[in-house]
């Protein structure tokens, strides 16, 4: 009877073996301890870190997930590091890739743990492993504060993708749960008290409960009945196709139009001789090679250059160094050529190629800084370039500058008036505003048609990723502004499109599986 007994204590065991092995790198199976009926599942110690463990997991869950539908803003990341560290380089990358690489770390241990208790094996997480979940824990709650304060707004993306992604992670939230059965039903069975039952099974069946009837509140403009979608939303090239080619240069908006985009968007600074041109950014130093050529300029303002001295300027180099977007594919030797011979893009020569093509043209049209000769005539330089030099039909420019808007009126009525900000309808319509330009974190499908109701059309940028464009569109916005044009224009439909009746039986299929799964793991 002893020989049996030990013989069957010291059994090979390969699979806890290496849950273990991993988790508590006790590789031995005289180091092991099963869990008794009725008795708690690890010590005290490890019982209080248990709940670290799980923490670090869902900080880290919330981080890659926010990270990962920030995929549309990196470049606007990486424009903000640039502008404090003073060199270019792929930062948003670099954090997607730390934080998947914790998240999966942290996701093996809490499934080791999940196992081992599975087993009836006692928790012993190695001291390396806990320095392991500290570190995530602590990168995973800075990493949410540090975004929270600087880039606030990112939580309003966060808002937007549960209207895409709510169906689907309700569905892998009740596979979790139906997983999670198996550990839960074993401990509750071996536990020897009533009370310890309930502890156990109570929590998890009132998050079942609540998993099950959180599509009653759900909303998506997606889910909608056939026949209801509006007309896929135009496509206005934010600094032409800055993917494609260098912002703001002549390639850039070629490929715009190349591509079927319906619009230009751009930046535009005065010389400081008096010639309107393109350029987003204060300085030259990103965009140019200014570095090279005038060394001890690279601080200056932009708009403080002479025309003869912008016009000498490389504006091409720097995009085929610096790569400014990570998703951006390699480009034709002609394109590279292409590229490297770019220069600063008048103001003129853009409209004439706007007029040309047909395309609607909209712009930032940024004041020149104090001393400049065009200080406080800036607007009037820059309706003298559009309205004698370069000959755009004025129905083709969407003006946007708040400042002297009423002049502008009387000297230009055919000017589409746009505002970029939200505001009274019977306002608007005083000020004969016919389009927002609006931030997409302003997106709302109820006040696109109510302002579609009066007339006035909505605009969204920057929009760059398929899921966010698929919102815009079910939403109701009569344009975008994107920097991805060429992948935009390839959508026939918004992705994640289904009718009301399509998810009800997604969601009742999902429920009533999962309850079988469930309902059979606890009788067996």
């Amino acid at each position: 009877v002893v020989r049996r007994r030990l013989l069957q204590r010291y059994e090979h065991q390969p699979f806890i073996s290496c849950l273990a092995g991993f988790y508590s790198c006790r590789w031995k199976r005289y180091q092991r301890r099963r869990t008794e009926p009725g008795k708690c599942c690890c010590k005290t110690r490890e019982c209080v870190f248990f709940p670290l463990l799980v923490g670090a997991f869902c900080f880290s869950l919330v981080f890659l997930y926010m990270w990962g539908e920030a995929k549309n803003d990196y470049n606007n990341f990486d424009w903000y590091n640039y502008g404090n560290l003073g060199f270019w380089f792929l930062w948003s990358l670099v954090l997607l890739i730390v934080a998947a690489i914790l998240f999966m770390y942290i996701t093996l241990l809490l499934v080791l743990a999940m196992c081992l208790l599975a087993e009836g094996q006692q928790l012993y997480l190695h001291w390396s492993h806990k320095i392991g979940t500290f570190l995530v824990l602590g990168f995973s709650i800075t990493a949410l504060f540090i975004l929270s304060v600087l880039w606030g707004d990112q939580w309003k993306t966060v808002r937007l993708s549960f209207q895409i992604t709510a169906p689907y992670l309700h569905i892998g939230a009740i596979t979790i749960m139906v997983l999670l059965s198996w550990p839960v039903a074993l401990h509750a069975i071996r536990a020897d008290k009533k009370v310890v039952q309930v502890i156990i099974v109570g929590p998890y069946l009132a998050i079942l409960l609540f998993l099950f009837l959180i599509p009653l509140g759900m909303y998506s403009p997606c889910i909608r009945e056939m026949g209801t979608l509006g007309p896929k939303p135009a496509l206005i090239g934010h600094r032409g196709a800055p993917m494609l080619a260098p912002e703001n240069t002549e390639m850039s908006f070629q490929k715009t139009i190349e591509h079927g985009g319906d619009g230009l968007e751009t930046d535009v600074t005065i010389s400081y001789d008096g010639v309107p041109f393109l350029m987003h950014d204060s300085t030259l130093r990103r965009t140019t090679n200014i570095k090279e050529v005038y060394p001890n300029d690279t601080a200056q303002n932009a708009a403080l250059f002479s025309w003869d001295t912008l016009e000498e300027l490389n504006a091409g180099t720097w995009f085929l160094k610096d790569k400014p977007f990570s998703c951006m594919g390699s480009l034709s030797r002609a394109d590279q050529n292409q590229a490297m011979n770019q220069s600063i893009y008048k103001l003129s020569n853009f409209l004439r190629l706007a007029d040309s093509q047909n395309k609607l043209v909209i712009f930032d049209l940024y004041r020149p800084p104090e001393k400049h000769p065009y200080r406080n005539s800036w607007i009037n330089r820059t309706l003298e370039v559009i309205l004698s030099e370069s000959g755009i039909r004025p129905h083709l420019v969407l003006w946007l500058e708040n400042d002297m808007r009423s002049f502008v009126q009387s000297v230009a009525p055919g000017f589409q008036q746009t505002v970029g900000s939200k505001a009274p309808v019977e306002d608007l319509l005083m000020d004969n505003i016919v389009k927002l330009n609006l931030a997409y974190t302003e997106m709302s499908s109820e006040d696109i048609r109510k302002y579609a109701e009066a007339n006035i059309t909505t605009n969204l940028y920057v929009v760059n990723e398929p899921w966010l464009f698929s919102l815009a569109w079910c939403s109701g916005a009569h344009s975008v502004t994107t920097n991805a044009i060429h992948t935009l224009k390839n959508l026939s439909q918004p992705l994640f499109l289904m009718t009301p009746q399509q998810y009800n039986i997604m969601w009742i299929l999902t429920d009533l599986t999962s309850v079988l799964l469930i309902s059979l793991i606890f009788a067996l």
